[in-house]
This record gives structure tokens, sequence and C-alpha cells, in this order.
């Protein structure tokens, strides 16, 4: 179910007896020479949705813009900083927690986005503990990235192994190829070189990936992987959402 082809009635009925969401976050930035800009939202998107079939849970609106300051010497790259980022994760938690919400598990699809996430849990701890007066709803939110569940690091590993990379990789990619087949981009690339030491700004990273890979043979993506890889973090998603909701 997602919240934005719900009304506010079914959201209340929903209320009374489910007090969680999932809410996809990820990033628009570049992927490379095959890859969507929207691939880290594309991804957590598709997988909580099919996760939410299954746990009957609201998926929220994804957040679709992240932390990609580092991207933004290829044209369409669009970056939050950290503050701006971190207000939009508050804003959005407390204003469904106003109404009932406790539960936050966000579906993350870009690395460049933990950090901050994490710190903006924090700040909303921290003024539900500063406010004082009774009926506070008991806030707890999680950061799941679902690239990160064993099945799907298993996959990954056995279709690519070490040429998956680190940015556009093959497995991201797949998942947007079975997402959006009509989208699937032909570019012919040779393997993605090493990444060859760390970068620094934006320019920086352009200047040692020129096409915008991190040791990614994005060539590599197929629609029908990306379909494993839904399953797999779909599947990795619904144990997490358990247990997280199962919390005292």
């Amino acid at each position: 179910m997602r919240l934005q082809l719900m009304t506010w009635m079914e959201v209340e009925a929903y209320l009374n007896g489910n007090r969680g969401i999932i809410i996809p976050i990820g990033s628009t930035e570049q992927h490379g020479p095959n890859g969507l800009f929207g691939t880290d939202a594309i991804c957590p998107e598709v997988i909580a949705d099919r996760a939410a079939e299954t746990l009957g849970c609201i998926v929220g609106p994804t957040i679709s813009i992240g932390m990609a300051q580092h991207h933004l010497a290829f044209p369409g790259s669009i970056a939050l900083r950290p503050s701006t980022l971190m207000a939009v994760i508050r804003d959005s938690v407390l204003s469904l927690a106003r109404n009932g919400f406790e539960r936050f598990y966000f579906l993350n699809g870009h690395g460049g986005n933990i950090a901050t996430v994490s710190a903006a849990f924090s700040e909303i701890y921290a003024e539900k503990s500063l406010a004082v007066g009774p009926n506070q709803p008991h806030v707890r939110c999680k950061l799941a990235n679902w690239f990160a569940f064993p099945a799907v690091k298993e996959i990954s590993q056995e279709l690519y192994g070490d040429r998956d990379g680190s940015h556009a990789t093959a497995s991201e990619i797949s998942v947007t190829q079975y997402a959006y087949p009509e989208h699937i981009k032909k570019v012919d690339m040779d393997p993605a070189p090493p990444r060859p030491r760390p970068f620094y700004d934006a320019e920086d990273y352009r200047l040692i990936h020129p096409d915008g890979r991190i040791g990614a043979d994005s060539f590599l993506a197929t629609p029908e992987a990306g379909a494993r890889l839904v399953e797999a973090s779909a599947a990795g998603v619904v144990e997490d959402y358990r247990s997280f909701m199962a919390e005292a």
C-alpha cells in the first residue's frame, strides 16, 4: 500500500491496528553510461513495494534526493546538504508521528546517506527526549540497506564477483532494468579500471572516474538478475521489519 494512493480515512483505519511504515530513501545521481539517475531511489522503492505485499504495511513517499555532492560534476546530479536531508527526515517522521505512526523503517539505496540518516535519527530522539508533557508517541527509527542483506550479497557475488564494484554496480542496475525494462540502456563500455585512490570532491571524482563508475562492470546487468535481487532483498526486509515491529 502506497501512502500516496490512499485517502486520509484509509490511513486512519490502518492506524487502528498498525503503527509502522516503510520509507524508501535514495539519491538522484549519475550511475555511469547505462545507469539511470534514479537508481538509488528506484531500488528501495521497488523492493519496499514487494515487501509490503507480504507485510500489509504502508510504503511512504520515496525520499529521492540525498547526499550526492561528490557526483555534481556529472550533469543531472542533485545533492542535499547534510543539514537539509536531516531536516527532511525529521519533518517527515514528526509529521507522521503527529497522527499515530510510531515505527519508521527507512529502506536505503545509497551508501552516502547512511551517516546523515543515522544523525537525523539521533536528532529526532533528542527532540522527543527534551519535550515535556504526556501523550508523546513512542517513535522508533531504523535504517536498512537493500543491498546489505546476506542473500543479496550472495547473489551479487555469484553473478559478478569482484566486478560488481562500489558504484553503478551491475546489481543495482539489474534491479532498475527489472523495474523499468523499457528504459534499459545499451551502451558499449570497457571493464572498469580499479579504484586508484580516494576522491576528495566532485571534480576530483570525475577526474579519476571519468565515466562515473567505480570498479563496476555495469554492462553485466540483466533484468533477470534484477528479479532475483528484488525477491531476495524483499524477503530480507520482511524478516527485518517484523523483528523491528516486535521490539518492546
